[in-house]
């Protein structure tokens, strides 16, 4: 399909240097980054790994004066922690 389309003179420059890095045609270069743009839909988040940590927990979470004290900036400052 032709059209013509306006397109951001920063966007622009982002293509162009895709393109001269790929060695795609303007056209090319355009589709294919328009196809992984319009691929990453809204909530497909990639998925993220998170630290898997063995022990036992400095504090117990239920307790709300315990948290507190433990991030109360004076404390972390003591424990040389800030």
């Amino acid at each position: 399909m032709r059209t013509t389309l306006t397109i951001d003179d920063d966007v622009a420059a982002l293509v162009e240097r895709e393109r001269q890095r790929t060695g795609e045609t303007l056209r090319q270069a355009t589709n294919r980054l328009l196809r992984q743009g319009l691929q990453r839909r809204r909530g497909q988040a990639s998925p993220v790994e998170l630290p898997t940590l063995s022990g036992r927990p400095r504090i117990d979470v239920t307790d709300t004066s315990a948290v507190l004290a433990d991030t109360d900036d004076d404390h972390l400052a003591a424990k040389g922690t800030y």
